[in-house]
């Protein structure tokens, strides 16, 4: 008889056990489909395909509460270039952040979970130029089910901006690069910390890159804004009824002063009052959108608060407004640091209290 050790054929038996481990797991799961009543959807969501809605906007989200010990996430993402934040009941200091595969796949997240009731948020940590994902449900134990549906936040906000609202490299390192897409976490961005200290849901519609007059693409915020899906320029239409703000905050032009000043890309050069013109017209145009609504805006906390150049021509267009009659307008400055790269966490987190407590003064939400 021969008892000779075999490594390999060792190896392909426990290669062989772990499949069959893990096709027992995935066999006793179930899918909870996308379109149960107990997902509670946040940000312009694509919901076309009931059973596979889409997300492309930065900071949409997916709550859920369920019951068990196993729970695993079932994503199609367009390019394979998304991040999301896995958080499980509020734990959002340590998240499961889920790097998305091109395609169909199901993430396990968790499979030794407390056997009890938790809480679930799947949040786009990034935005509309690393595509789509669909979301086509949660897979949970077959003993295990969705919970009542939390309850959906009264007070809105709606952020419009660019690279710094969408939190391009705020998680690198203050002496690194801030392009990675590992390091682009919107759930640490300003605009949605302070809605998380306000309470409130949060829409956010930003592009990195993008300006009012031009950007570093071929199209630029008025083309871009209305738009259902945040991948690339667009005919997607978003139904401005279907969710109203109370508050919108505009934080763009940085990219304009760039391009503009810097660059010479715009020509002819625009003057400073076509400048004051093209950013009043799209103030007018979020009135427009929301006759109710405060509006607040902003610049900052890149260069562009550096001098007072571009805070003069916000100044005047929010004058021009309210000078025709429109109130419910304000001005909001984020100092600039000195820091030449886009804002690390320490800064959103400064500008995020300083945004909070005045939306919270002027709105009474304190």
């Amino acid at each position: 008889m021969n008892t000779t050790f075999k490594p390999s054929l060792w190896l392909s038996l426990i290669v062989s056990c772990f499949i069959a481990i893990s096709s027992f797991v995935v066999a006793a799961s179930q899918l909870v489909s996308a379109d149960n009543k107990d997902y509670l959807y946040s940000g312009r969501i694509d919901f076309s395909q009931p059973l596979a809605p889409k997300l492309s906007w930065p900071g949409s989200s997916i709550k859920a509460n369920f019951s068990g010990s196993y729970l695993a996430v079932v994503l199609d993402d367009e390019k394979g270039k998304n991040f999301f934040n896995i958080i499980v009941d509020g734990d959002d200091l340590s998240p499961y952040v889920l790097q998305a595969q091109q395609g169909e796949h199901t993430y396990v997240i968790s499979t030794v979970l407390e056997d009890s009731h938790h809480s679930l948020e799947i949040y786009k940590r990034t935005e509309g130029e690393e595509g789509g994902t669909q979301f086509k449900g949660l897979r949970l134990a077959d003993e295990d089910k969705l919970l009542t549906s939390p309850q959906r936040l009264t007070r809105r906000m709606e952020i419009y901006g660019d690279s710094i609202t969408s939190g391009m490299g705020n998680e690198g390192a203050d002496n690194g690069a801030d392009h990675l897409i590992a390091e682009k976490n919107n759930y640490l961005a300003y605009g949605a910390i302070a809605a998380r200290e306000l309470n409130a849901e949060l829409h956010t519609i930003s592009q990195s890159g993008i300006g009012i007059m031009i950007s570093w693409f071929d199209f630029i915020m008025p083309q871009f804004f209305d738009q259902l899906s945040a991948v690339g320029n667009n005919d997607s239409q978003w139904d401005f009824k279907q969710w109203t703000p109370d508050v919108v905050l505009i934080n763009l032009m940085q990219n304009d002063s760039w391009l503009i000043d810097r660059e010479k890309r715009l020509q002819p050069t625009p003057d400073d009052a076509q400048r004051i013109a093209h950013y009043q017209d799209f103030v007018a145009n979020i009135r427009q959108k929301y006759p109710d609504a405060h509006i607040i805006c902003a610049l900052g906390s890149m260069d562009i608060t550096n001098q007072e150049k571009w805070p003069n021509y916000v100044r005047t267009a929010v004058s021009n407004l309210r000078a025709a009659g429109d109130k419910k307008l304000d001005t909001l400055f984020f100092e600039f640091t000195g820091y030449g790269q886009h804002p690390r966490v320490a800064q959103h987190r400064a500008n995020a209290k300083k945004l909070s407590a005045f939306i919270g003064e002027k709105m009474h939400w304190n």
